[in-house]
């Protein structure tokens, strides 16, 4: 199967590529960012294209190739972006990601979200269903612009339907390569938390977060689906185990101390989610492709620790 990948340039879009190669399809990458450290085997077998998804050369690139099915990771979170250009790559890349499959015959898209979705508030339920609205966003508006990327992919479902669209909405991933919102959190030595809370933190070792989506290509399944993985775990238990100081702080102090004293840059409507838990139901998405994960959570979170071991920094 000829399978596109906007974003490919990512740690997982790697792992991805290198999964569907082993299985035996054609990959075809489209990313703005050049393939950094892949090693030559590999970029000699995937068609790369250093073009912005948004631009004709992307279009070019699906009128020529007609991949039967797509897999969007090409969005960006306001640790990577903190600027109106978020907005524009993560609700302008997944509209055209979505033009150009209408348009040249795409069978099978699958757009990659995230958990964070639903936001974090202190009446949240302990486990969301996929049916329920995004929240908190007054708190957190740089969550809007995925939120919007996430819901015009689910109008495809009614818009589009001989367009099969399958919305992830992933947990946080932690391993080895660092990569994503929870690895950069506890990327320092020490990590600020506030007194009073100890959320539930729920996330998923990179190469299950590979195997979900592998699953996703191959029972393409219709909808809107949350993707979790090992039970939810404290966030103090999280920094224990992958080797770091817990930083207990109070909530004003905490504010002032971001980006400062080798903290981690946030911004302030992410203290919701260092306060409350945002924890999902995947029922629905092992039910209807049979995934479960490989990789627990303590081994997940020791991968992690072994990659960036506290003393080396």
């Amino acid at each position: 199967m000829k399978v596109c990948v906007p974003g490919i340039s990512g740690k997982l879009g790697r792992l991805l590529a290198e999964r569907l190669l082993e299985q035996g399809h054609e990959v075809i990458g489209i990313d703005k960012r050049p393939f950094k450290d892949a090693p030559k085997e590999l970029l000699a077998r995937i068609e790369m294209h250093e073009v912005d998804i948004r631009k004709r050369a992307a279009e070019d690139v699906f009128r020529r190739v007609r991949p039967q099915a797509v897999i969007h990771m090409a969005t960006v979170t306001h640790l990577v972006v903190r600027s109106e250009e978020r907005y524009r790559i993560n609700l302008g890349g997944t509209r055209a990601v979505f033009d150009h499959a209408k348009t040249y015959g795409v069978e099978h898209v699958v757009f990659v979200g995230r958990h964070t979705y639903y936001g974090a508030a202190a009446d949240s339920p302990l486990y969301h269903s996929e049916d329920e609205p995004p929240m908190a966003l007054q708190h957190f508006p740089e969550l809007a612009d995925l939120v919007a990327a996430d819901l015009f992919a689910g109008t495809m479902l009614w818009r589009h339907p001989a367009l099969v669209t399958s919305v992830l909405r992933m947990v946080y991933t932690l391993g080895p390569t660092g990569h994503g919102t929870l690895g950069t959190f506890l990327r320092g030595p020490r990590v600020p938390t506030l007194f009073g809370y100890d959320p539930l933190f729920q996330f998923m070792h990179e190469d299950d977060v590979v195997k979900a989506l592998i699953a996703t290509l191959d029972e393409r399944p219709r909808g809107v689906f949350n993707v979790a993985g090992p039970p939810p775990v404290p966030l103090s238990t999280i920094i224990r185990e992958t080797g770091r100081t817990e930083m207990k702080l109070p909530e004003v102090v905490f504010r002032g101390a971001l980006g400062r004293f080798g903290l981690p840059r946030l911004p302030a409507g992410a203290l919701e989610h260092i306060k409350y838990s945002v924890t999902v139901d995947d029922a629905a998405f092992r039910a209807a492709t049979g995934f479960a994960p490989d990789v627990d959570e303590r081994t997940a979170m020791h991968a992690y620790a072994a990659a960036f071991p506290v003393q080396s920094r």
